[in-house]
């Protein structure tokens, strides 16, 4: 029964994970419509159309640990899902392209904010038994609302006739005002209670979902003790710079594999193809599906065979798929095959990096300073997609609609990220998040 609540509580606090799947991945079957209806250049469509909700992840993502250190996870977590009703209602509804850029950047804060505070909070709430499959929620929901924001987009596209963008896009604020309903009920995070408020009254009862009665007075005092050691520390102050290196360097790799390329862009690079504008939006669907099946398997796998194993697999299939995809561009080769080693790509990422990153980086960092350190992860993540994905109409238009190079670019920089697995990234698998924090921590 409490094992039941503690899950209850992460499936809660995991929607954000689908509104920000469905959010950043929605704009795709806009993106052509809205460039053809406001006549935007590739440099505006790119950085205002189609990344001002990255920008505005980016700095969701940095500021986020703040009010999450200030206010507790809860409030920040439901007043994310506001942002995402507002957003999508005002996108959809958009009289201009700037109108449409504000509200989208509105949206891409609540994207930000909710990549610190979820992954957070479901770490502090979890056992270390369970802590990579319940954190992994996340992940899961993002990749579920990718899959409904390309089957939305598709369905939305076949039924409607004139301005079926704004449905794509207005449609968000069903599940955002649902999302909303249901994390009213979840409780503050014990470790933000004990470390930020002293409530060890409240935090007790919250533990007692998480651990044996036996188990709780160990925990409290396991707790309370590290934080006394980072009690008042800056996220900057040198005791966290090995947290701080790992996490700015599986953040950045998770975005130097492409996904967001991919994702973001998946009709008009299937187009690109010679696969024609309808059934590249079906296609991507496909990519959606693919992404869900490895998110699944990469959940059933991350506790049992651990972060840093699936980061090496994943890092192997990045590397011979993206290689696959480059040489199937530049060769002009048959449709199937490389859509075979899209799929593939999008199988690797998924139960790998996918699974990985936001688990790890919700691992690695002390209570005291978790919800900051989440934030420099998120942001780093953040601000290379949206470089990323600001500067792809211009490379694509640069090197006349055929992307080779770029696949080309990102699978040596997959070879990179398998050097850092081999070589620089622990194994937190069922090690408690106060252990990691004795192991992780620099001495002065």
């Amino acid at each position: 029964m409490e094992k039941n609540k503690v899950f209850s509580w992460s499936v809660a606090v995991a929607l954000a994970g689908f509104l920000f799947g469905f959010d950043t991945i929605v704009i795709s079957g806009a993106d052509q419509p809205i460039q053809r209806l406001w006549d935007t250049s590739p440099l505006f469509h790119g950085n205002f159309i189609m990344a001002m909700a990255l920008w505005g992840t980016v700095i969701g993502a940095l500021t986020g640990g703040i009010p999450c250190d200030r206010f507790g996870r809860k409030k920040v977590l439901f007043w994310i899902g506001i942002l995402y009703l507002v957003s999508a209602l005002g996108s959809g509804l958009a009289p201009d392209p700037y109108t449409f850029s504000f509200f989208r950047f509105i949206g891409g804060l609540g994207v930000g904010a909710s990549s610190v505070a979820a992954p957070t909070y479901i770490a502090e709430i979890s056992s270390p038994e369970r802590r990579g499959r319940l954190v992994a929620l996340y992940q899961f929901n993002i990749v579920f609302g990718i899959l409904i924001a390309f089957l939305s987009n598709y369905l939305i596209g076949e039924l409607v006739e004139e301005h079926a963008w704004r449905w794509m896009l207005g449609v968000e604020a069903i599940p955002a005002a649902i999302y909303c309903l249901m994390v009213i009920r979840v409780p503050e995070s014990p470790r933000w209670l004990l470390t930020k408020r002293s409530d060890e009254g409240a935090a007790r009862e919250i533990l007692s979902f998480m651990y044996p009665v036996t188990e709780i007075d160990r925990v409290v005092g396991q707790i309370t003790t590290e934080a006394k050691k980072t009690v008042n520390a800056s996220l900057f102050s040198g005791k966290f710079k090995k947290a701080l290196t790992l996490a700015f360097l599986i953040a950045f790799f998770n975005q130097l594999s492409g996904i967001n390329f991919v994702l973001y862009y998946a009709p008009r690079l299937l187009e690109a193809a010679g696969i024609g504008a309808d059934a590249a939006l079906l296609q991507s669907t496909s990519i959606g599906v693919v992404n869900l099946i490895f998110t699944l398997l990469g959940m059933y796998l991350i506790d049992r065979m651990g972060r840093r194993t699936l980061i090496l697999f994943g890092s192997i299939g990045y590397i011979i798929s993206l290689s696959m995809v480059s040489y199937c561009y530049a060769t002009g080769a048959n449709q199937v095959l490389l859509l075979s080693f899209v799929l593939m790509f999008i199988a690797s990422h998924a139960a790998g990096q996918g699974a990985v990153i936001w688990v790890f980086i919700s691992e690695i960092f002390p209570t005291e300073v978790r919800a900051n350190g989440q934030a420099w992860g998120s942001g780093t993540h953040w601000v290379f997609a949206a470089l990323i994905t600001a500067l792809t109409p211009f490379f694509i238009d640069l090197v006349g609609a055929n992307p080779w190079p770029l696949f080309a670019f990102f699978a040596i920089m997959m070879v990179f990220q398998l050097l850092f697995a081999l070589f620089m990234m622990p194994e937190t698998k069922g090690v408690s998040l106060e252990e990691l924090q004795k192991r992780l921590m620099s001495k002065e």
